[in-house]
């Protein structure tokens, strides 16, 4: 059991039960031999010089460049910080960017993590002579939304004027081809993944109605409500208005936004870039419960992107509809526990909080053995590698004064909770071997 609340100002903890390595019953530790990308050596596959998804006997894997079996360990926001205590941090214990970049490969690898997740800097690692597999992150909505001056910034993500994304308005087919050809810049580099299109995107119970309310009289979301309009009049007659809808069609209508936004984009950067995956735009919140949602990510991704909090342990229910709706693997691309112990107040950000660095190990390795046992799991990020500087009012508001990273806002690590960390990532394979016995 490990004690956890979900905000600091909860009067009491709670406790969890957890699933560790240690406690599953008939599991022997064993390393599996890997590849440079960190793909399996001992399962083989059609190799391609690229990652891409397959499945087998009913559990989904990467395939790396290689021909190797492949799941992903990854961390987000693999950057040097960005404040002063950072950048002076930085001089003192690694003199360069490059320096660092190169001792952050040998920390994450010599903790048997394979990857980096979203928000890390590609650039500087792209250039460390150990390479580890990487994601790109395109803001194809937030880029086009800021145009028309439609966004705002909110705790995590970007905001858009009425929950309206602007996908529907003329302008954005040919936005997202010139926005991927320019953006796109290696799609020969068979370290990189693939593509986050954008991030956490709305996807509220109530968006038809709110698509169906906004102003009229403006023409930046006046699309959206067209959209909606013409919809509803094409699924339930021509008189039809709120007071028609309910919540089958909220759903429906859910879907058919994700479906226009999902064909641009990925035709985009399928156009742009034949070669590596797209992994869509980081559903999160309620979308996460979406039947429609993920009928539409299914049809158009190669493997579904999510960020999920407030759960413990990934629910059975939520994936069993992914497997039934989406019918494609997922890659969980945020999730973390925050110690009580690191002296930070820990009131931003959305993930748990925990009394110490090794309880964030026990819940690493309980939510990582729930997405494993699923089947349907390719890999995840664990958000993030550096703590949160609580100086650096620049900052995203969710990312301010919390206990996220791997490592303190001077580069030390969190040794509790890496050890942790790597009894579940140096076992990986054998963890899957051990589930799918029998």
């Amino acid at each position: 059991m490990v004690r956890a609340k979900r905000k600091p100002s909860d009067p009491s903890w709670t406790e969890y039960p957890t699933r560790t390595v240690e406690s599953l019953d008939g599991f022997k530790p064993r390393q599996t031999a890997a590849d440079r990308y960190g793909g399996r050596l001992d399962r083989k596959a059609r190799a391609t010089g690229f990652f891409y998804p397959i499945e087998r006997d009913r559990r989904w894997w990467l395939v790396d460049p290689e021909g190797h079996l492949f799941i992903k360990a990854g961390v987000c926001s693999t950057s040097p910080g960005r404040s002063k205590n950072n950048k002076e941090a930085l001089a003192r214990k690694f003199g360069t960017v490059e320096r660092w970049a190169a001792e952050t490969v040998k920390l994450l690898r010599s903790h048997a993590f394979n990857g980096t997740g979203g928000w890390s800097d590609v650039a500087s690692l792209r250039q460390a002579p150990a390479r580890l597999p990487y994601t790109v992150s395109m803001n194809f909505l937030s880029t086009f939304g800021r145009e028309l001056k439609l966004t705002f910034q909110q705790p995590g993500h970007t905001g858009y004027r009425g929950d309206a994304i602007p996908v529907f308005h003329s302008a954005f087919p040919a936005f997202c081809e010139t926005y991927a050809a320019k953006m796109v810049d290696a799609p020969r580099d068979p370290f990189l993944l693939g593509y986050f299109s954008d991030n956490e995107l709305p996807a509220p119970r109530d968006w038809l109605d709110k698509h169906l309310n906004l102003d009229p009289s403006d023409e930046a979301t006046l699309p959206s409500r067209r959209a909606a309009e013409n919809w509803l009049s094409a699924r339930k007659g021509a008189k039809a208005g709120l007071a028609d809808v309910n919540d089958e069609d909220r759903d429906a209508f859910r879907g058919f936004v994700y479906e226009r936004y999902l064909t641009l984009t990925t035709g985009a950067l399928r156009k742009a870039d034949p070669n590596h995956l797209c992994l869509g735009p980081r559903l999160h919140g309620s979308a996460l419960r979406s039947p429609a949602v993920f009928r539409a990510a299914g049809k158009y991704l190669d493997v579904i992107a999510v960020n999920i909090y407030g759960q413990w342990s990934p629910a059975a229910d939520m994936l069993e509809m992914w497997r039934a709706e989406a019918k494609r693997p997922f890659l969980v691309t945020e999730f973390y526990a925050k110690g009580h112990d690191s002296g930070f107040p820990n009131t931003t950000g959305a993930g748990w909080l925990v009394p110490t660095q090794k309880d964030r190990a026990l819940f690493y390795q309980n939510f990582v053995l729930g997405c494993l046992e699923s089947k349907l799991c390719v890999g995840w990020h664990w958000f993030k590698y550096m703590d949160n500087d609580p100086e650096d009012l620049t900052t995203d508001p969710s990312n301010r004064d919390s206990n996220k990273g791997m490592v303190r806002i001077d580069y030390t690590p969190y040794q509790d909770l890496l050890d942790g960390m790597k009894e579940l990532n140096a076992n990986l394979y054998a963890l899957t071997d051990w589930m799918d016995r029998g």
